[in-house]
C-alpha cells in the first residue's frame, strides 16, 4: 500500500470519528436544558427513592440521612420558599462577579490589550513562539475574548517578523484552548470554580480545608509554566516546519465573502505606553499596601493563632485583593488614555462587562437550583457512599482513581463546552465522593483542570473553533474543521500528558495545590 493511500484511509477513518463526535455533541440540548432536564431527573429520582425509605450514612457521622423527595409536600414546600435563595445563594455568583467588575474595568480600558500588544511587539524573533504561547496560556485572565484577540494579533506578528502567521495564529489559539484553566494570575474562572466547589462541600462532615480562588494557584504556577514551555516548542519545531513542508500560503487571500475579525496594530503609542507604566506603578502602589496589611505582627487579617493558614480572614479576602489590583491599574490606564474620562465611565465598563457574561448569569439560575435540590434531597450523599464503596471493592482507590477521573473530564469535554456547567455536573457527585476516599476538594478540582482544558480545542462544538476556521481560511480557503483539529492534535495530547505528569508530581510528593490546600484530607 503506497503511502498515500494510507494517509487517505487515516484521513477517513479521523473524519468519521470526528463527524461521529460532532453528531453525538449536537444532539446535546443547551447546558440551560441540559440543567432543567438534570433537575427533572433528580426530582424524579428523589421522590422514587423517598418513598423507597432511602437513607444513607456518611462515614464519620452518627447521623442518617433520609432521602426527601421533590415530590413531597416538605419538597415542593423548600423549593416555593428558595427559588430565589437557591439562585442568590449560589456560591460563584458572590466570587465572580465582583472579580468580573473589575475585570470588566482593565479589559474595557484597553489595559489587558495593550500588555498583550507590549508582549508581542517586545519580543525578540526567535522568541516569538514562546511569548505566543506565554500571552495564550495566561490570556484566560481576558476570559473568552481571548479566542478572538490572542490568535489574529500572534499571526501579524509573526508576519512581521518574516514568520509563517499561521503559526501565530493556531498556536496562539492552541494556547488559549488547551490551556485555559490554568494561568499565572489569579482570574474569575478560579472564582468560578471554588464557588462551584464550596457549593458542594459545605454540608460534608470533614470536607477538608476551605476551597478559595488561590487554591489551586501553586498548582497553576506550575501547570502554566510548563505548558508555556511546551507550546512555545510545539509552536517552534513542529507546527511551524510542518505549515512550510505543506506550502501553506504566507500571505492573506483577498476573498470578500471571508470575514475575520480586525487585528490591532502591536505598537504602542506614547500615551498608551505612559498609560502601561502609570497603570504598573499604581498596581505596585496597590501589591505595597497589601503587603504591609499582611505584615504587621497585629494584623487582622491573621486568623487567632497569628498565622494565615489554614483558614483566616485574609484568605477570606481573596476576591477584595483581586479586585483592587485589576480596577485600580485599569483607572489608572482609562484616565491616562482617555478611554475613562469621567465618573460616568466607570459603571458603564463594568456594565458592559456584566453584560458579556449575561449568558452565565442565566445559566447561573439553573445551576443553582440544580446544586441546592442535589444538596436538600441527599442523593448526592447517596451517590457518594455508593461510588465510594464501588471503586473500593474494586480497589479503585488511589492514584488510577484520579486518573480515570481526569480522562473521564476530557470525554466530557469534548461534548459539554461550558466549564462551568460540567463542573458542577462533576463536582456534584465526585467531590463528595473523593472527600469519602480522604482527599482534597481542591485537589480533585485541579484534576479537573486538566481534563477541562487539554481536549477543548479538539471538539467541533467549540464555537471559536468556527471563528479560527474562519480566520485561517483567509490562508488556507479549502481549510475545514478537521485540518484545525489535525493541527491542535500535538499540543491538546502533549499538554494532557505533561499537564497529568504535574499533578502526579503534586500527588506523589504531597505538595500543597495553594495555600492551605493540600492532597489528602489532614487525619
Amino acid at each position: 500500500m503506497s503511502s498515500a493511500q494510507s494517509l487517505t484511509r487515516r484521513t477517513v477513518v479521523i473524519d468519521r470519528v470526528l463527524g461521529g463526535i460532532e453528531r453525538v455533541g449536537n444532539k446535546l440540548p443547551d447546558p440551560f436544558m441540559l440543567f432543567l432536564l438534570l433537575f427533572a431527573i433528580t426530582a424524579v429520582a428523589s421522590t422514587a427513592m423517598a418513598w423507597a425509605n432511602v437513607t444513607v450514612q456518611l462515614p464519620g457521622t452518627d447521623e442518617i440521612t433520609v432521602i426527601t423527595g421533590f415530590f413531597t409536600a416538605e419538597g415542593l414546600t423548600w423549593f416555593t420558599q428558595n427559588i430565589g435563595v437557591n439562585y442568590l445563594g449560589f456560591p460563584p455568583l458572590a466570587t465572580v462577579l465582583p472579580i468580573l467588575l473589575a475585570v470588566g474595568v482593565a479589559e474595557k480600558s484597553g489595559l489587558l490589550a495593550a500588555l498583550i500588544r507590549k508582549a508581542f511587539g517586545s519580543a525578540p524573533r526567535w522568541s516569538l513562539p514562546y511569548a505566543v504561547a506565554f500571552v495564550g496560556v495566561v490570556g484566560s485572565i481576558m476570559s473568552d475574548a481571548a479566542f478572538v484577540v490572542i490568535p489574529p494579533l500572534a499571526a501579524l506578528v509573526f508576519k512581521a517578523a518574516g514568520r509563517h502567521p499561521v503559526a501565530g495564529l493556531l498556536g496562539g489559539f492552541a494556547a488559549v484552548g488547551a490551556g485555559y484553566s490554568t494561568s499565572l494570575f489569579v482570574t474569575s474562572l478560579d472564582a468560578l470554580f471554588a464557588g462551584i466547589t464550596t457549593s458542594v462541600t459545605q454540608n460534608l462532615p470533614n470536607a477538608g480545608s476551605v476551597v478559595t480562588p488561590v487554591s489551586n494557584y501553586f498548582f497553576n504556577v506550575v501547570s502554566a509554566l510548563v505548558l508555556i514551555a511546551l507550546a512555545g516548542f510545539i509552536i517552534d519545531k513542529i507546527l511551524e516546519p510542518r505549515l512550510g513542508r505543506q506550502q501553506i500560503a504566507r500571505d492573506e487571500i483577498t476573498d470578500d465573502d471571508v470575514l475575520v475579525p480586525s487585528v490591532m496594530n502591536t505598537r504602542l503609542t506614547h500615551t498608551e505606553n505612559r498609560g502601561l507604566f502609570w497603570s504598573f506603578v499604581a498596581g505596585v502602589v496597590v501589591a505595597g499596601v497589601i503587603l504591609v496589611g499582611v505584615l504587621l505582627p497585629e494584623s487582622s487579617w491573621r486568623n487567632e493563632d497569628g498565622e494565615f493558614l489554614p483558614r483566616s480572614p485574609l484568605l477570606s479576602s481573596i476576591v477584595f485583593i483581586v479586585f483592587a489590583m485589576f480596577v485600580i491599574p485599569g483607572l489608572v490606564y482609562g484616565k491616562i488614555t482617555g478611554t475613562i474620562a469621567r465618573g460616568s465611565d466607570v459603571p458603564r465598563v463594568m456594565g458592559q462587562a456584566i453584560k458579556d457574561m449575561s449568558g452565565f448569569l442565566v445559566l447561573a439560575f439553573i445551576l443553582g437550583q440544580f446544586v441546592a435540590l442535589f444538596n436538600f434531597s441527599g442523593i448526592g450523599s447517596w451517590l457518594a457512599v455508593a461510588g465510594a464503596g464501588g471503586l473500593e471493592s474494586i480497589g479503585l482507590t488511589g492514584y488510577p482513581a484520579v486518573v480515570a477521573f481526569v480522562l473521564l473530564a476530557s470525554l466530557l469535554n469534548l461534548f459539554i463546552i461550558s466549564g462551568s456547567a460540567m463542573w458542577t455536573l462533576m463536582a456534584a457527585v465526585f467531590v463528595p465522593l473523593f472527600v469519602l476516599l480522604g482527599y482534597e476538594p481542591a485537589f480533585i478540582q485541579g484534576a479537573f483542570r486538566v481534563g477541562d482544558s487539554a481536549t477543548q480545542v479538539l471538539t467541533p462544538l467549540n464555537p471559536y473553533m468556527i471563528v479560527l476556521l474562519t480566520m485561517l481560511r483567509r490562508y488556507e480557503p479549502q481549510a475545514g474543521l478537521g485540518t484545525v483539529i489535525a493541527r491542535m492534535l500535538p499540543f491538546a495530547v502533549t499538554f494532557w500528558i505533561a499537564w497529568v505528569a504535574v499533578l502526579s508530581v503534586f500527588y506523589f510528593f504531597d505538595l500543597p495545590m495553594g495555600p492551605g490546600n493540600g492532597i489528602m484530607i489532614p487525619q
